[in-house]
């Protein structure tokens, strides 16, 4: 991504209106400009935002993967329960694991440790390596905006 669409990320998420947000993510089909800006989203701001993200044809599963980690996955596979962000979870959860994204390029790493996978599998054996392992693909220094 050039200067020009990092400029355009950073006046997006720091835009206050989420109407405009929205429109603008809806005709975005660049896969790294969405991983970009899920990775620098913030994730108090609701699921509105990047709901529109993860309907997009052009959202990578290591972006889906990164979103579904930054909105508490790892807390949903310890204990669904406890999880607050359930709905949007769930979607990104089913997407993943049914291989519903149309592109595999960008790499995410959801850097968990040895230990943390065990304690998952052990608790649930039937926990989908897609949800814990390191995502497909490229990997990519996301900018810090």
């Amino acid at each position: 991504m050039d200067k020009k669409d990092i400029s355009f990320l950073e006046q997006l998420l720091y835009d206050t209106d989420k109407e405009i947000i929205i429109n603008e993510l809806t005709n975005i089909d660049n896969p790294l400009f969405f991983h970009f800006f899920a990775a620098n989203y913030n994730w108090n701001s609701g699921f509105d935002v990047p709901s529109v993200i993860l309907e997009n044809e052009a959202c990578d599963l290591g972006t889906g993967l990164l979103m579904f980690h930054y909105a508490d996955g790892y807390r949903m596979l310890e204990d669904s329960d406890e999880v607050s962000t359930k709905c949007f979870l769930n979607k990104i959860h089913n997407k993943l694991i049914n291989f519903e994204f149309k592109s595999q390029n960008i790499s995410f790493d959801p850097e968990l440790t040895k230990i943390q996978k065990y304690k998952l599998k052990k608790n649930n054996p039937n926990i989908p390596d897609i949800l814990i392992n390191k995502s497909p693909g490229e990997v990519v220094n996301v900018p810090k905006i």
